[in-house]
This record gives C-alpha cells, sequence and structure tokens, in this order.
C-alpha cells in the first residue's frame, strides 16, 4: 500500500459502499460522521467509520478503496471528549464526496448532473449537505444508499 494516496476529510461507510465527508477545519466532519454511525447500532451497525481527519486511497480493479492510516484506525475527535474508538471498517470503496457547508448554501433541489471532482484517480460526484442539521446523518444514509450497487 505504499502507492496510497492520502488526503484529508472523514469517510464513512455504509456497508462496503463510502463517502468523504471534506470541508474546513471545524465544518463538522468528525461530528457527522460521529452521529452516522452510533445512530446504526441498533441497526446491527451498518454504518461505520473508515477514516477520520486522514484517507489512504488505493486504485484496486478500478475501485477507488478508501482505508484509515494504522494509527488512525477506529479513532475519532469527539470535541469536549478527546480522541475516542468507535466501530470502523478496514476498507470501503468510495463512490461519494460530501461537500459540508451552511444550510443555506444547499439547493433545495440538487443538479440534474451532480457536479464531479477527481479524487485519487477516479471521477466521483460530490453533494452539498449541511453536517449541523438534525437530518444530515439520514440525509448521508440516504445519499450512500443511492450509490449502492452502481
Amino acid at each position: 500500500m505504499s502507492d496510497a494516496t492520502r488526503t484529508y476529510g472523514t469517510c464513512v461507510a455504509l456497508g462496503a459502499t463510502a463517502a468523504l465527508l471534506v470541508g474546513p477545519s471545524r465544518a463538522g466532519k468528525s461530528d457527522l460522521a460521529l452521529r452516522f454511525v452510533m445512530s446504526s447500532l441498533n441497526e446491527g451497525g451498518v454504518a461505520r467509520l473508515v477514516a477520520d481527519d486522514q484517507v489512504l486511497l488505493n486504485i484496486e480493479n478500478d475501485r477507488l478503496i478508501a482505508r484509515p492510516p494504522v494509527v488512525l484506525a477506529g479513532k475519532i475527535e469527539v470535541r469536549g471528549l478527546g480522541i475516542l474508538t468507535i466501530p470502523y471498517r478496514e476498507e470501503a470503496e468510495l463512490r461519494l464526496i460530501i461537500q459540508l457547508c451552511k444550510s443555506e448554501d444547499v439547493p433545495r433541489m440538487p443538479p440534474e448532473c451532480l457536479p464531479t471532482q477527481e479524487l485519487g484517480g477516479k471521477t466521483l460526484p460530490v453533494l452539498l449537505l449541511a453536517p449541523f442539521e438534525i437530518s444530515a446523518p439520514l440525509k448521508l444514509r440516504l445519499a450512500l444508499m443511492q450509490f449502492v450497487g452502481r
């Protein structure tokens, strides 16, 4: 895995399908990831953290695979509590970039064709999401469900 590309953001997965949460410091990446993962624990834990803060990306069999750096596996920064360990996946296929923004910057309806961004050698769709809305973990889940099996 020496040829892995390191990128900054927080990666979460629904099953084997992952999204990369991106935004500036204090944008809510870790907070949204924590709520997303913890909200699924009573469902058998299908939502998992892949990596918080730094993500390693590799192309394998034409798929973009996200993994945590070894020293960060399962670790997440929880403001006020410190660095904690939560359920995580060792790898998942990255299919979506979630750009975190203010509520007023999220369009009521997404464009018919989502904007895209090249990352780790693949072009991925980018979706805007306001991380501190109460429904944000559910919206993240719905967005990932759209990319399962694609």
